[in-house]
């Protein structure tokens, strides 16, 4: 059968505004892509047939295999797939701010030719809105290629100099998949059967049958600590008594997070969100995400990776891979207390972001960033980043920063506690998905076990027979007591020396993976001696521990030690946590 391509026709009538493209592919019969009424737009390639909303360009349906509508139609036609954002003034702290479904004014076809169809929902900004609505021109894209059985969007931000700043902390798209008439189940019900989502994925080893978001209501959920969290009592699938459901338990770090989806059964369908490339991302390649759920669908992930630069986005913003740049070059270690010889980075990863001070990458969120991984041997090429040019920075030379050989070190420097002791959760709060998992520091309520660990003391390490794997808990967490309040909690590292330089000046490094409203005080040999050596201050904004992470922003302390307030022998140090 030959192919017609596509074809664009725009009809008015009254305030009806029709138009209809033809699209067809080699083993289905020939459809439309088009304006139904002023306010739907239907794109359509036979395989795939997409709803949006007009000017708002909200998908209101997604209609594929003969099941008339993916997302949930019990709710409102805003709040079935959409972009979001939230803002909130300059100067404002936090994550928290105005939350905006974003809507269009304005609809466009951006591109029609024979094999796709590209469309634009665009809000402007001037400042009769100023304080209602975020400062920028938004511009929403949608698109369709032929013989897909996907779509493609992405989002355009424009912010002029002289309009006021403002937070940017959120941005997302969103889809809610639909349940079946009595909320019981993802469900989309079809002539012949059902199709019901309630499997998902996030990674090979993170996947699992899920809970149903009528088993958070009150009636068969209790709220935990956190308001994502609900221990699930009296759920509609029994087996998923005892469970704790939390979304913070399925995130995923930016480098892992190119796809997330449900998974349905009968039939085989698979509702799948997939992003080749994390330029966009803020944070780094380790930053930790929210995801909708991840699945087995390395063919169509690898296949976007493989694509990547898109080739058919209309927007100038949007360079070719012909418009885009690399660069290459070889990370070596230059440690002279561990060899004379420089020592290649094998796996380290390497990054190109805005200029800034030394780990500003972690907090940089205006710009792109690009990331690789360094070979066996240190050399590393970032591909397609966002400029024209080819550049090769040859040897990049790290030197560690150190005043003199390690005594002793606890725990691995790679800006994580994994390494350390998780313990099992309580076991009113599991997560079965966790249950002998790597990942098992995502189970809730881990923070309350260092009191049951530690009933009647803090911890105490003693360098050269404590296993840090067994003996160091990966969080200094303040001591949960008896009346339900926290006090703050002091650990000790006991250690050895043979001799003492008095003259001189130790070294002590104190590389902190995440905080969260912390201050954390040290003292050497004397718990109580004030003012204490040093402090960091109240620092951190992270949430990581009630997010089940195990690593937010780094920070790495150099704390000289006066030799004199050292001894031969036993020496100890003091690390208190105190409470804010």
């Amino acid at each position: 059968m030959s192919s017609p391509g596509v074809q664009l026709h725009i009809q008015d009538h009254h305030y009806l505004w029709d138009f209809f493209a033809t699209l067809s592919c080699d083993h289905c019969a020939p459809s439309e892509i088009g304006i139904e009424q002023k306010y739907k737009v239907v794109m359509d390639n036979g395989i795939l047939q997409v709803t949006i909303s007009s000017p708002d360009g909200i998908v209101t349906g997604i209609q594929y295999n003969g099941i008339d509508n993916l997302h949930e139609v019990q709710n409102e036609e805003a709040n079935r797939g959409y972009w979001d954002l939230v803002w909130s003034k300059t100067g404002s702290t936090g994550t928290t701010g105005t939350f905006d479904v974003f809507k269009g004014t304005s609809f466009n076809v951006i591109v029609e030719n024979e094999d796709q169809v590209e469309i634009s929902f665009t809000r402007t900004w001037d400042f009769s809105l100023e304080g209602k609505v975020v400062p920028l021109n938004l511009d929403k894209r949608f698109i369709m290629l032929r013989n897909s059985s996907g779509f493609y969007s992405y989002a355009i931000f424009e912010h002029l100099g002289e309009w006021p700043p403002f937070n940017l902390p959120q941005v997302r798209i969103v889809f809610k998949l639909r349940k079946d008439k009595y909320g019981l189940s993802f469900e989309i019900l079809k002539t012949k059967y059902s199709c019901r989502f309630h499997y998902m994925a996030v990674a090979d080893n993170r996947q699992r049958f899920m809970p149903l978001p009528d088993d958070r209501l009150p009636d068969r959920g209790q709220p935990l600590a956190t308001p994502e969290a609900v221990l699930l009592v009296n759920p509609v699938e029994p087996e998923f008594s005892g469970e704790v459901d939390d979304k913070y338990q399925y995130s995923s770090e930016n480098k892992d997070l190119k796809v997330h989806g449900w998974v349905s059964l009968n039939p085989p369908i698979g509702f799948w969100q997939i992003t080749p490339i994390s330029e966009f991302r803020s944070g780094g390649p380790v930053k930790q995400n929210l995801t909708s759920h991840v699945g087995p669908c390395a063919l169509a992930m690898q296949m976007e990776v493989k694509n990547w630069p898109y080739c058919f986005p209309a927007s100038e913003d949007f360079p070719k891979s012909d418009q885009r740049g690399k660069v290459c070059g070889r990370l070596i270690v230059q440690d002279r207390y561990v060899s004379y010889e420089c020592i290649p980075e094998n796996g380290a990863y390497v990054g190109l972001a805005p200029p800034g001070e030394v780990g500003s990458w972690q907090r940089e969120c205006k710009g792109y960033q690009f990331w690789t991984r360094a070979d066996e041997v240190g050399n590393f090429t970032i591909d397609y980043i966002r400029t024209g040019c080819n550049i090769n920075v040859g040897d990049l030379i790290y030197e560690p920063p150190r005043d003199g050989p390690t005594l002793w070190e606890i725990g691995i420097p790679d800006r994580s506690a994994a390494e350390f002791c998780i313990p099992d959760p309580d076991p009113k709060y599991i997560n079965r998905l966790y249950v002998a998992h790597p990942d098992r520091y995502r189970q809730y309520g881990l923070w309350e076990r260092y009191a049951d660990l530690y009933p009647d003391r803090d911890l105490v390490f003693t360098v050269g027979n404590s296993d840090y794997k067994n003996d160091w808990f990966f969080a200094q967490v303040n001591r949960k007591k008896e009346d339900g309040t926290y006090q703050g909690t002091t650990w000790q590292i006991k250690f050895m020396l043979n001799g003492v330089e008095y003259t001189g000046t130790y070294k002590l490094q104190l590389a902190i993976a995440t905080a969260h409203l912390a201050e954390l005080q040290v003292r050497i040999n004397d718990p109580k001696v004030d003012p204490p050596l040093f402090t960091t201050g109240q620092i951190g904004h992270d949430n990581t521990i009630a997010r089940h992470g195990i690593h937010g922003l780094y920070r790495l302390y150099n704390i000289d030690v006066p030799g004199v307030q050292l001894e031969e022998g036993e020496n100890i140090i003091f690390d208190t946590s105190i409470k804010h």
